[in-house]
């Protein structure tokens, strides 16, 4: 009797050249639905990619017969693996994918998870259950659908605490033969979406408030440009006065698109925090010699106190604007003959943090503007800057931070604010994972204070 059926071989090429029309009738759909606006140009990429990544794992599977994931294995555990053994081509793809891959198997426990999943969820060396690390309900029960032979899903979720991100989840029903009981796996992958969400969302903001601030002083411009070519064209004393204008002007122009183009860069990378370490107390000091000229000609006095050196774990281009914005406030809204009072500590904990930031009496407003995450038993580099101003009513204190705010009443000089650099600060500090305060209190002036979390090789042993 002759057999009818095909060769493995035979069966192995029919299933490549079925992968292959597959995938390619995949990513024309993506690209007909991103062209007719059903899709995002970044949904679209992002699932293209995740199409094709799985598309090549199971096309080496296939060439290499190999199972795709073995469907019991724990995370993490090699203990029952000998240390040589080489692994398969497609374990190799796995562990180098540079987006999280899980596989999750019955009762919702997690069998495979490459690097980029350990580091993403900050998944343990143990198995584990996939609700203890991803609480989100919509995974789950997407990921409780597959694991019954169910269709397959795409959720997105996002959070914002403590820091906010976008994430797409790709939830796929595999078949495990090898297991009659339970012969469905659920495999995750998973795509950060927050920088394009961020992109996106700082692009209309820049927009919005740049045309929004910009067109006062290009009202202005057009207005003394049309007057100098008109009647004012032979009045000298006219022309200079309209001049000096202008130029103070456009110098607000430059100022603002600045101050809008790094709290743009600021936010985008607020969810990424750093991994650098600099000197809090250099930065500090290297601020205080830059703006000497400037207090100088205010004839202010700026004074450093405290510790000579403060390592932290952050960045140092963001550090030095830090001090800066909160240093150029201070000269801003300081009298001339007054002083400016920079004090770091290089070691605190919170406790002490809560103590050194209330230090003008129970009738000054005080404010956490934001608060460090993380463990109790983390130390901190502490800025405060204190200033001669007039000082700030309680009422005014949560409003501080706001994108372009000023405080009534308050002239910061010819060179006005652009009502920016608070804001500023404050997101470079929520990306170091640090706490931002000030107090104040009216005919005193104001302390603004920055913490920033110390080296972790400089760091003193938690406490138990």
């Amino acid at each position: 009797m002759s057999n009818d059926w095909p060769s493995e071989q035979d069966r192995r090429r029919l299933r490549r050249r079925d992968t292959f029309a597959l995938t390619l009738i995949a990513v024309v759909v993506l690209v007909i639905l991103s062209m007719t606006g059903v899709i995002t140009l970044w949904v679209m990429l992002s699932t293209a990619m995740a199409i094709a990544a799985l598309s090549f794992i199971y096309y080496l599977v296939i060439s290499t017969g190999e199972p795709p994931l073995p469907a019991a294995e724990p995370v993490g555990d090699t203990s029952q693996e000998p240390e040589e053994r080489p692994l398969s081509p497609a374990r190799q793809i796995l562990e180098h994918l540079p987006f999280p891959v899980l596989l999750v198997g019955p009762g919702g426990r997690i069998e495979r998870a490459n690097p980029a999943a350990h580091e993403f969820l900050g998944l343990g060396t143990e198995s584990g259950l996939l609700s203890a690390s991803l609480r989100q309900p919509r995974v789950l029960e997407a990921v409780s659908s597959a694991l019954q032979g169910e269709r397959g899903r795409v959720v997105e979720y996002s959070t914002f605490a403590p820091i906010e991100s976008h994430v797409r989840v790709h939830v796929i029903p595999l078949k495990a033969e090898e297991d009659p009981a339970f012969p469905w796996r659920a495999l995750l992958i998973l795509a950060d979406e927050t920088s394009s969400k961020r992109a996106e969302r700082m692009r209309g903001d820049f927009l919005a408030n740049a045309s929004h601030e910009l067109r006062t002083p290009l009202a202005s411009l057009a207005g003394f440009i049309e007057t100098l070519k008109g009647h004012a064209r032979e009045d000298i004393e006219a022309r200079d006065r309209f001049l000096t204008i202008m130029q103070d002007q456009t110098e607000r122009m430059r100022r603002l698109i600045n101050d809008l183009l790094s709290l743009s860069r600021v936010e985008m990378d607020e969810h990424v925090p750093p991994s650098d370490t600099a000197d809090f107390s250099a930065m500090v000091q290297d601020t205080i010699d830059s703006m000497t000229p400037q207090a100088h000609d205010k004839g202010i006095q700026v004074e450093f106190e405290g510790d000579p050196a403060a390592p932290v774990i952050g960045q140092r281009d963001q550090l030095f604007e830090i001090a800066q914005n909160l240093i150029e406030n201070a000269l801003k809204y300081s009298p001339t003959g007054t002083r400016i009072l920079c004090q770091i500590n290089a070691d605190v904990s919170r406790d002490e943090i809560e103590r050194l930031t209330n230090t003008m009496g129970e009738s000054a407003g005080r404010l956490s503007i934001s608060n460090p995450p993380g463990s109790t038993g983390q130390r901190f580099a502490l800025l405060r800057v204190r200033d001669a101003g007039k000082g700030i009513e309680r009422r005014q204190l949560p409003r501080l931070s706001e994108r372009f705010y000023r405080v009534d009443g308050q002239k910061s000089g010819p060179k006005e604010g652009t009502g920016l650099g608070l804001a500023i600060v404050k997101h470079i500090v929520s990306r170091h994972r640090g706490g931002f305060y000030v107090e104040s209190q009216p005919g005193e002036g104001s302390v603004f204070s920055v913490s920033i979390p110390v080296s972790l090789a400089d760091a003193p042993a938690a406490e138990a």
